[in-house]
Parts: C-alpha cells; structure tokens; sequence
C-alpha cells in the first residue's frame, strides 16, 4: 500500500471554504451551497472539506481531540506549478478570494521558486516551481530516486 486517497481538512464554515476553493481552481460536482462535506476531484488525491466540530467527534464521539485554531499545525500541502508565472497568478487568485499570503514567492535555497499561503481556516498551502520538475501524463509531479 503507497497511496493517500483523501486528504480532510477540517473547516470552520463549509460553505465559505468551499466557495474560496472552488474559486482558486479546485473542483467538485458538489451543487449545494452549504453541504455536510465536500470533495474535490484533484488527479491523484481528494481533497475533502468537513466540519471541523464534526471531524473531532468523528474521532473521538466521547473525547474529541482539542481543536487548535491559529499557530503552525506542523503539515503543509503542496501545488506544483510549471512555471513561475503560474505560481504568481495562482497566488494573486488566492488574494483576491480571502487567503493570506504567509510568504511571496521566491527565489529559494533548493533551486525553485515557492511561495505559502493560509487558506480561510489557516492551513498553509505551498505554491511552487523548479526547472528540474517533470509531470506525468496526469499532471502528477514525478520525484525519483537521486542517484
């Protein structure tokens, strides 16, 4: 087993992250506004949005996890783009549908061009770059061995 299926973000208000995703390029066949959960078909992965509240009881419906809001949760999650213009208009959508730019992008020490963001509920998202990437027939960054 090598695989990562869906990756659940807990959210605040549902149907406010679902707009904001929507509205930087993430989609979903989701029709309702405000829907009990929310998956997005990305090549590869889910990304799922759910009540916050409820992932904890989902947990633990007797002792659910203390829920922290604010500060570094230790995850990031990543977009890779295929050039640095890409990264730059992706960050500039991301403005103007309410995320935060925790980082412009930037030349970086591994040889890219990245930049972070926080979403509408703090989780930050990597935008990034390098020349030396290659993508597979499904978009999917390719990371091999080094040899």
């Amino acid at each position: 087993m090598n695989r990562i299926n869906i990756i659940c973000l807990g959210v605040c208000d549902i149907a406010k992250s679902l707009e904001f995703y929507k509205n930087i390029g993430f989609q979903t066949f989701e029709k309702e506004s405000s829907p009990a959960v929310v998956f997005f078909d990305n090549q590869g992965t889910k990304l799922e949005l759910y009540p916050i509240d409820g992932l904890a009881k989902d947990i633990n419906a007797d002792n659910p996890p203390h829920i922290r809001t604010g500060g570094f949760s230790g995850i990031t999650l990543a977009i890779n783009m295929k050039t640095e213009k890409e990264v730059d208009m992706f960050m500039d959508r991301v403005i103007k549908h309410g995320g935060t730019i925790a980082k412009k992008p930037e030349k970086v020490f591994w040889g890219g061009y990245s930049g972070y963001f926080q979403d509408l509920d703090g989780y930050y998202w990597e935008v990034a770059y390098a020349s030396s990437w290659r993508f597979d027939k499904n978009d999917m960054l390719i990371i091999e061995e080094n040899i």
